[in-house]
């Protein structure tokens, strides 16, 4: 009997909801990518819109105050998922389950970084650019690296995911079990107590 492992409900509501919006974020600014600017290659799915650029805004909006939370959530309780100070003597061991370990390590800081790195670009774009022909900006340029390692990110993470805990590490990210002793379920206990 193969047993799913407990992944604790605020990493899943943060990591799912990241995730939702990054791939609509994703979707979107190809699709805003294949409409405004197609220098690098396109496949014609649309005309161009400025709605496009719109709703590919908004789905940066919220996933920029997201992305903060999860963020934050990584860097504390997440920590022991990101790169270790003993990783790179991990990635050493190649083709050890350590080595498999420490590339997941690797590749969850990597996405981070990339959503960080997407994110912040975002912020800095001006919806009018592609309308009025300006793609040479470097923050547009920055925007479209991390928008393809972005891309590149989530495939290794759910490659990554499958390799080193299998199909039952991927069950437990969108289970809906939740235990009475998980922490945000006990701090919405305490919460309630104190009305």
């Amino acid at each position: 009997m193969r047993v799913i492992p407990y992944q604790p409900l605020l990493l899943r509501v943060l990591h799912g909801i990241s995730a939702l919006l990054a791939i609509g974020a994703w979707m979107t600014g190809f699709l805003v990518y294949d409409s405004w600017d197609r220098r690098f290659g396109g496949l014609g799915l649309t005309e161009r819109d400025r709605n496009l650029i719109d709703i590919h805004g908004t789905f940066g909006f919220f996933l920029f105050f997201l992305f903060i939370a999860f963020a934050i959530y990584s860097l504390t309780a997440g920590r022991k998922k990101l790169v270790q100070p003993k990783s790179l003597q991990q990635l050493t061991q190649v083709g050890k389950p350590i080595w498999w370990a420490g590339l997941q390590r690797l590749t969850n800081t990597t996405m981070l970084l990339a959503a960080a790195l997407a994110v912040g670009t975002g912020k800095l774009q001006d919806e009018n650019w592609l309308p009025n022909g300006e793609m040479e900006h470097l923050a547009y340029y920055a925007h479209l690296i991390a928008w393809v390692v972005v891309l590149l990110g989530i495939a290794v993470h759910v490659l990554m995911s499958a390799k080193v805990g299998g199909t039952s590490l991927l069950q437990s990210m969108v289970s809906l079990k939740i235990r009475s002793d998980d922490w945000l379920v006990q701090k919405v206990q305490q919460m309630r107590g104190r009305k």
